[in-house]
């Protein structure tokens, strides 16, 4: 029965060992002998002792060497190992190549069965209570790790020898395998985490575990093959995020964070990111880590994994890692522990962790607290705890630091006051050289109602503004006084003002105002306590002030002075209350004159529909104009009355013009016609209204109306103008300038020019000037008699005797006899009566226009037909080789007998304007100007 149990031990102490093979039962060893792989070594077991015996030399070692670690109950060898476990708790590895102890562990139980690695590094070993450990060999001290949850019916333990490094191995019983990783290196150390759990069938005897992949016997001594669950992810492609979550977490188990950043790399998912990146920092996988969280885009832990990437030890690593996890127990353990313990301190002092802080600089870095009493301190400060405050601003002072002293010492002030040391604390602000500390106390001081104290801490620290504020809530107006110089808070100054102003020193208050830049109080006290009107204008119109102009303006309405009121009220720009004020005073007339351009619409507005509520009908519609209301403007301008029916009349040619209303164009030409009230108005409003809108066709019918009744009238001069006016229009805007209107013109300029020629003695031009109008008499109803007299008068004297004689005849007739006067009626008579038909040739020029000759006084070519131009000076035809004109009107002239008038004449006989000889240029080329007598001749044709 012993020698069948010793059998049983050692099979289950087979599986270690790959070639194992069981040798015979002898009653002589009454054990069973294992064999390693390459049949070196042989192991027996017998009574607690194991007979290790070398198969070449057939050596043989007895163990246990020493009595004292008991008897063995297990054993197991390994290609270079010896392991064995005892009844008191000794796991002890032998090195078979020299026979030394290479480790040996003390449990506190003895030990049931040990499964070394192959390479001897990890040992699991089960207890007499049924737990399980693993045991590492390789570290200086050796570690023994609890299994978690570990079967009792565990049999056997097999070691993935894929990767051995990465130590997971799987442990198993007759229904299941176990697999457990072994967490080497970690900021938490090491542990053994259970990986997960599979069925297996008792017919299957587990033999090897390589990446996840189990080798059995069948009891047929066949072998098959199961992947555990906990590798099957490698073979499945994750596609839901719960499925990659899972396979996740078992890559961590395993310690396969390489294979986690390939998973999490195609599905960039931010809770698997953070996920893998955090195992990464508790594996201690920098370099894994930077990776993830660049993927992650966390560019502020990127940074601080890339400056610890190159930190060898372990421990100075593992601290930081755990700060940045936010483990600061565990990272400031590491921390001191490592060969840099100063780091925890800087920690603690980076964290605000104060009190943990001191502790540390106590035994770290003596000359560090007293650095870290103040940043504490000042944290205390915040926080409301003064007393402590106080107390760790005094520990901060030091000897050789002024600046950081000074600090301490600007706190231990501030303290102290704020506790309720006032003397003291002013004292230390005041030998203080910081200014700010002087505003900071004083600031305090004024919380706790020490007025007198704070004022004095203000101004001696410069902080004249804060002084004079509070010196004024101390009523020390003298000392006020001395600081306002320096103030520069508008408000302060304004205070000052009103404090004086209650006292009844108003001038002292104007120039505390004037100071703050209170133009409305200002305005009120030169009112109302010192009057000086004068000053308050000034102010006003200086600063635009719309409250100071209504004081003022309520000044002047108590003198009666409504201009100077409103005038005040305009300037700065309160419209509203100066048209209200003019209106209730009846200075309309005032206020518009004084708002001018400045105005609004809706100024203008509200001026119209007073002076139309008035019945001033002219004004109503100047400012309906103005405010382009034009509709209304038209209305009251047609209302107005004889008096200012002309100025009425021009402004509302200016209202249609600038309205562009077909409507309101055709109302005020239905009231200047007449259609409106059967009183035809004076056309010449028609015309200036047509010449407004552009209408110049229209214009020049009216212009040949006015111009035949100022010819009727015997205003010649009047029509002249008026014509001239008309065809300068209709030359510039390009328009057909009709046959009536330039024959009216040429006569009328024909009689004008007459009078030159007379006046000059040049009887001849005169007397074919006369004639040509006298050939049109009819035009000249007012004077038939008169120019005709003056006709025979120039021709006689020009020796043109028979144009004399006949216009002497048209005189003898009954109509015109008896209105000549009598002193040349008898001359007359006998120039009828004795006729002489002698009469001067008139000499022959060349047509302009074709060049035929012709008389130079005729201007209609026999051969061409066409309205020759005439020259203004002398009323000739032109000709191409002596061509000159105006300047001014554009007018042509004979070139020559143009320079020669202007001897006499200092004006142009056409358009009047003042022209000097040296003003008149020869044209050489006249071919634009007879392009414009061609227009002419088509015109002049049509019917």
């Amino acid at each position: 029965m012993k020698r069948r149990s010793n059998l049983k031990s050692s099979e289950r102490n087979t599986q270690p060992v790959n070639s194992a093979k069981k040798l015979k039962n002898t009653e002589d060893f009454g054990a069973t002998s294992i064999s390693c792989p390459n049949s070196k070594y042989t192991a027996v077991l017998l009574k607690g002792k194991v007979q290790l015996r070398q198969e070449e030399t057939k050596g043989v070692k007895s163990f246990p060497a020493d009595k004292s670690q008991g008897r063995i109950l297990c054993h197991a060898l390994t290609t270079d190992f010896f392991h064995y476990g005892t009844d008191s708790g000794h796991v002890v590895c032998v090195s078979l190549k020299d026979g030394k102890t290479v480790s040996s562990f003390t449990h506190t139980v003895g030990v049931r069965e040990v499964f070394p690695a192959q390479r001897g590094k990890h040992l699991v070993f089960t207890d007499e209570k049924k737990s399980g450990y693993l045991l590492s060999t390789s570290t200086e001290s050796d570690s023994c790790l609890e299994l978690p949850d570990f079967s009792p019916t565990i049999t056997g333990a097999l070691w993935d020898s894929w990767h051995p490094e990465r130590g997971v191995f799987a442990a198993y019983d007759h229904e299941k395998v176990y697999v457990y990783a072994l967490h080497k290196l970690t900021i938490y150390g090491s542990w053994v985490s259970l990986v997960g759990s599979e069925c297996l069938h008792p017919s299957k005897k587990p033999m090897s575990l390589e990446n996840g992949v189990l080798t059995c016997q069948l009891a047929s001594g066949q072998t098959s093959k199961l992947t555990l669950s906990t590798h099957s992810y490698l073979k499945q492609a994750g596609s839901s995020s719960s499925k990659l979550s899972k396979q996740l977490t078992r890559a961590v188990m395993l310690n396969r964070l390489d294979e986690g950043l390939d998973l999490v790399r195609t599905h960039t998912k931010e809770r698997l990111l953070k996920k893998l990146g955090k195992a990464c920092l508790i594996h201690m996988e920098v370099e894994l880590a930077i990776q993830v969280y660049r993927l992650s885009q966390n560019v502020s832990m990127v940074s601080s994994l890339e400056a610890i990437r190159g930190i060898k030890e372990n421990k100075l690593l593992a601290g930081h890692l755990a700060m940045f996890l936010g483990e600061y127990n565990l990272a400031q353990d590491h921390y001191l522990s490592s060969s840099c313990p100063l780091a925890a301190l800087e920690m603690r002092r980076d964290l605000s962790h104060w009190e943990k802080a001191l502790k540390l600089a106590k035994d770290l870095a003596e000359d560090q607290i007293p650095y870290i009493s103040k940043e504490y301190a000042a944290h205390l400060e915040q926080t409301g705890d003064f007393l402590k405050a106080l107390a760790h601003y005094k520990n901060g002072l030091t000897h050789n630091n002024q600046e950081h002293n000074e600090a301490c010492q600007a706190g231990v002030a501030r303290m102290l006051i704020t506790v309720g040391d006032i003397r003291g604390g002013v004292a230390k602000a005041i030998q203080h050289p910081s200014r700010v500390l002087k505003q900071e106390c004083g600031a305090l001081l004024e919380s706790v109602r020490q007025l007198s104290q704070a004022a004095q801490l203000y101004e001696m620290g410069q902080y004249y503004d804060q002084a004079a504020l509070v010196y004024m809530q101390c009523k020390d107006w003298a000392k006020v006084g001395e600081l306002l110089p320096h103030v520069s808070s508008l408000k302060t100054h304004q205070r000052y003002a009103k404090a004086m102003e209650a006292n009844g020193k108003y001038k002292v208050a104007a120039q505390a105002y004037k100071r703050a830049e209170d133009w409305d109080n200002l305005t009120r006290i030169l009112l109302d306590h010192l009057n000086n009107p004068e000053a308050a204008v000034h102010v006003v119109r200086q600063t635009k002030s719309k409250e100071g102009a209504k004081m003022v303006a309520r000044f002047f309405l108590l003198l009666k002075n409504y201009d100077s009121a409103i005038r005040i009220l305009v300037l700065c720009q309160c419209n509203d209350e100066a048209f209200k004020l003019a209106q209730q005073h009846r200075q309309v007339e005032v206020f518009a004159e004084i708002i001018g351009a400045e105005a609004t619409q809706d100024d203008y507005g509200n001026i119209a529909q007073y002076f139309e509520a008035e019945k001033n009908h002219l004004q109503a519609g100047y400012y309906f104009h103005l405010g382009e209301q034009y509709r209304g403007a038209l209305e009251n301008l047609l209302m107005c009355d004889s008096t200012e029916n002309g100025l009425a009349v021009d402004m509302a040619i200016e209202v249609v013009c600038q309205a562009k209303d077909i409507c309101l164009t055709d109302q005020l030409i239905d009231y200047l016609t007449g259609k409106t009230d059967s009183k035809p108005k004076d056309p010449v409003h028609l015309f200036r209204l047509y010449m407004a809108l552009q209408r110049h066709t229209e214009a020049a019918h009216v212009a040949n109306s006015i111009a035949s009744e100022q010819l009727c009238s015997g205003n010649y001069r009047v029509s002249h103008d008026l014509l001239f006016k008309m065809y300068r229009e209709l030359l510039d805007h390009k328009t057909d300038i009709s046959t009536e209107m330039s024959t009216n013109l040429m006569l009328l300029h024909s009689y004008l020019l007459a009078k030159i020629h007379v006046k000059r003695g040049d009887h001849l031009k005169a007397a074919h000037l006369l004639s040509r109008v006298s050939e049109n008499i009819r035009m000249f109803p007012a004077h038939v008699v008169p120019i005709l007299t003056s006709a025979v008068i120039e021709c006689q004297r020009a020796g043109l005797r028979n144009s004399a004689f006949n216009h002497a005849v048209t005189l003898m007739r009954p109509d015109n006899r008896k209105q000549i006067q009598q002193k040349y009626r008898r001359k007359i008579e006998d120039i009828v009566r004795h006729p002489h038909k002698s009469e001067v040739v008139d000499d022959m020029t060349p047509c302009p226009v074709c060049g035929s000759l012709l008389p130079q006084n005729e201007l209609l070519c026999t051969s061409c037909k066409s309205n020759l131009p005439y020259c203004i000076a002398t009323g000739q035809h032109m000709l191409r080789e002596d061509w000159s004109v105006c300047p001014h009107c554009d007018f042509p002239a004979l070139h020559s007998q143009f320079l020669l008038l202007l001897k006499t004449e200092k004006a142009c006989p056409m358009c009047c304007q003042t022209l000097g000889a040296d003003e008149v240029k020869k044209i050489s080329d006249c071919s634009k100007y007879l392009a414009t007598v061609n227009l002419n001749r088509r015109t002049t044709a049509s019917p």
